[in-house]
C-alpha cells in the first residue's frame, strides 16, 4: 500500500540545521523520537500524522530503538510501514537511527554490548523496518562486563558492512565516552554523537561529558528534553489525572512532583511567559542554546504536541538576565 501523500514543498526552509560535532552531516535542531507513541499500544493513524508533519516541517531525522514499542520491536515495525507508505520515495532525505543496549530477547545474548547481541541486533531492527541500512547506529548502554573494544568493535564492523553509516553512544558517562571515542576513530570510524538524558532539571551531561563532546567534534542530542513532561504546563498546579506521574507505572512518578518542584515549575513558567513562549518550549530553546548540541529529541503522542515544540524554533535567544534568572531558579530549589 502506497498512501497520496506528498510532502510540502518548503519543508527545507522551515529550521534550522546544525552540524553534528565536526562531521559532514547537518541534523535538525529538533529531532522526533519514537521512545513512546509509536507501539501497537498506540494508534497508527496519529504516529503517521506526526510522522507527516515532522517532515512537512523540516525534520529528517526519526530516532528508535530495537526496544521502542510497547511492545518491544513494534516502534520499528510501525516506522516502516509508515516509511514504506509515506516515504518510500524520500529515503536518502532521511536519518534514521536506532539503537542495541537493552533486554530485547531472552538468554544471554539478548542484550548488553556483545558482538553477538549488537550485530544481531541491528539485522533485527532492519527487517522490522525494511531497511538495508541505518544512518545511525548507537550503544544505547554501556555494559561493565564485555570489553570496550569489543562493543566499539561490534559498531565499526556495521559501518564496514554497510548496515550503518554513522556510529554513537548513548547513555556513557564522561571518561568512558572518551575511551569508546577514542576506540572508535582508531577503528576508522569516528563516532558521530552521543545520546545523554538532559534537560533544565536533568543536568548531568554538563559535569563533564559536554566538555569530553566538544574537544572530541562529537555531537550531542539529548533525550527526555522536557524530563517526562514535567516542563510543561501539565504540572503547573499538580498532578493531573490523566497525567504520567498519576499513573503507577512508567518513568515519572508522583512523589517526583512535590510541592517544591511545582512552585519551580511556575517560577520558571512567568519566565517563559515574558519570552511568549510555553514553558516547554522554553525548555528546548535552553538546551538549543549550547552550541555543543546539535539536536533535541522530543516525543509526541499526537501532532499537536509536536507543532507546540517546534514553536520554540521561535525564540533560541537568551538575555543574559534570563539566564541568570533561570539559573537562580534551578539552583534555588530542588530538581525532580
Amino acid at each position: 500500500m502506497t498512501t497520496n501523500y506528498l510532502p510540502a514543498a518548503g519543508r527545507y526552509q522551515a529550521l534550522p540545521y546544525r552540524r553534528c560535532g565536526q562531521s559532514g552531516l547537518k541534523l535538525p535542531a529538533i529531532s522526533l523520537g519514537l521512545w513512546h507513541n509509536f507501539g501497537d499500544v498506540d494508534a497508527l493513524a496519529t504516529g503517521r500524522q506526526t510522522l507527516r508533519l515532522a517532515f512537512d516541517h523540516g525534520i529528517t531525522h526519526f530516532d528508535l530503538a530495537n526496544n521502542y514499542g510497547p511492545p518491544p520491536g513494534s516502534a520499528e515495525i510501525n516506522f516502516g510501514r509508515v516509511l514504506r507508505e509515506d516515504f518510500a520515495g524520500y529515503r536518502d532525505e532521511l536519518i534514521i537511527s536506532t539503537k542495541a543496549g537493552y533486554n530485547m530477547w531472552e538468554g544471554p545474548y539478548g542484550e548488553w554490548g556483545s558482538r553477538k547481541y549488537l550485530l544481531a541486533s541491528l539485522d533485527q531492527s532492519l527487517k522490522r523496518m525494511g531497511l538495508e541500512y541505518v544512518d545511525i547506529f548507537y550503544h544505547h548502554r554501556p555494559d561493565p562486563d564485555t570489553p570496550l573494544e569489543e562493543s566499539m568493535g561490534a559498531l565499526a564492523h556495521a559501518v564496514r558492512q554497510g548496515k550503518a553509516l554513522y556510529v554513537g553512544l548513548s547513555n556513557y558517562e564522561p571518561d568512558r565516552a572518551r575511551e569508546a571515542i577514542r576506540l572508535l576513530r582508531e577503528m576508522g570510524t569516528p563516532c558521530l554523537i552521543h545520546q545523554p538524558k538532559y534537560s533544565m532539571l536533568v543536568r548531568d551531561p554538563e559535569a563533564g561529558l559536554l566538555d569530553v563532546l566538544g574537544t572530541e567534534g562529537v555531537g550531542c542530542i539529548p533525550f527526555s528534553p522536557l524530563a517526562q513532561g514535567l516542563l510543561t504546563n501539565k504540572y503547573l498546579h499538580g498532578i493531573p489525572d490523566d497525567s504520567r506521574a498519576a499513573k503507577s507505572t512508567g518513568f515519572l512518578q508522583r512523589d517526583q512532583v512535590t510541592p517544591a518542584v511545582v512552585a519551580q515549575l511556575q517560577s520558571l513558567n512567568e519566565i517563559a511567559r515574558q519570552r511568549s513562549q510555553s514553558l516547554a518550549q522554553m525548555a528546548l530553546a535552553w538546551l538549543l542554546k549550547d552550541n555543543r548540541v546539535t539536536s533535541v529529541l522530543v516525543g509526541a503522542s499526537r501532532p499537536e504536541q509536536l507543532a507546540d515544540s517546534l514553536r520554540s524554533l521561535d525564540n533560541l535567544a537568551f538575555s543574559p538576565d534570563e539566564l541568570a534568572r533561570i539559573e537562580q531558579i534551578l539552583q534555588s530549589q530542588p530538581a525532580a
